[in-house]
């Protein structure tokens, strides 16, 4: 199992630059960003800042920053968790992503959603849409980045794109996979069967076992195998002490955002689960550790938990 490590964006760049490095240098394999440009409208519940209005809390840009993270970071590979669709034009957006790994030397990875939260489109006057146009639309931006990079020049003619003989010179340096994130089993999890190179949910291991079912027949009515398509999940982890941990076993919240807890050996016995089932990578954010703690966690995870899930 790989093991990538989810940047909170709302640092400063120095912070950005350290915590990489030091999960690189731990041996972490991935280093993601979110694609946000303000808190949503609840802002961070363990961000708050006093008699200040929750959505100005600081939100860097996600390709910026993965920029200039490809230029200081040397190994890992890196990427969006996951670009909102809604944001950019699908052929800017692979322009913008192609350039990234040619820095990177080949490292990157397009993550892409259809879009979701709604106070960004308000405050910033950016069309939101139904769920049902957001799904449309990332279903064409899909077909365009695909043939923006493996075609000289791409035609597309959609409901909401148009492409006429738009090239994308140069190419990405490596592969550039191509990332949906979603669980939504009508339309996001068929998207990814039909275009994605890798897939990634929120989902503890019992919600995971029922999406992977979803997304193994998505792909054989597709006419393609299963196993072309990499799985990952995202989960918050959190360590207590021993004593601690015996009272408050490490199970998962069965919520949108699954928390792992407990001792090292006890999130490393439910992070097998995920290995059983198959899973490539489990992605964890920073989001619920403090800025102090964060190189030692990442130090943590590398030391007591992934010998253990390889």
């Amino acid at each position: 199992m790989r093991f990538g490590f989810w940047l909170d964006t709302s640092n400063d760049f120095e912070h950005f630059r350290s915590a990489c490095l030091a999960a690189e240098a731990a041996g972490w394999h991935s280093v993601w960003v979110p694609d946000h440009f303000m808190p949503p409208p609840e802002g961070y519940t363990d961000k708050t800042y006093p008699d200040e209005d929750p959505e100005l809390g600081p939100v860097h840009e996600a390709w910026a920053l993965l920029a200039a993270l490809a230029a200081v970071v040397p190994r890992v590979r890196l990427g969006t968790m996951v670009a909102g669709n809604t944001y950019r034009h699908p052929a800017v957006l692979a322009k913008t992503a192609a350039t990234i790994d040619l820095v990177s030397g080949g490292r990157v990875v397009l993550g892409l959603g259809a879009g979701w939260q709604e106070n960004e489109h308000r405050r910033y006057g950016i069309h939101y849409g139904t769920a049902g146009e957001r799904l449309d639309r990332l279903e064409e931006a899909c077909i365009i980045i695909k043939g923006l990079i493996s075609n000289q020049r791409t035609d597309f003619a959609g409901r909401h794109y148009r492409l006429e003989g738009a090239p994308l010179a140069p190419k990405p340096a490596g592969p550039m996979p191509l990332m949906i994130g979603g669980g939504g089993e009508r339309r996001t999890i068929p998207i990814a069967a039909r275009y994605a190179d890798e897939w990634n949910v929120w989902a503890s291991p019992e919600v995971m076992a029922s999406k992977l079912s979803v997304l193994d027949r998505a792909c054989e009515a597709e006419g393609r195998d299963p196993a072309e398509v990499e799985r990952s999940v995202a989960l918050l982890v959190g360590f207590t002490d021993q004593s601690v941990a015996e009272s408050r076993r490490a199970d998962l919240l069965e919520d949108a955002h699954p928390l792992v807890t407990g001792t090292s050996e006890q999130v490393a016995e439910t992070l097998r689960r995920y290995v059983d089932l198959g899973v490539d990578e489990v992605i964890i954010p920073d989001f619920n550790w403090s800025s102090e703690s964060v190189a030692d966690i990442l130090a943590q995870m590398a030391e007591e938990v992934m010998p253990h899930l390889r």
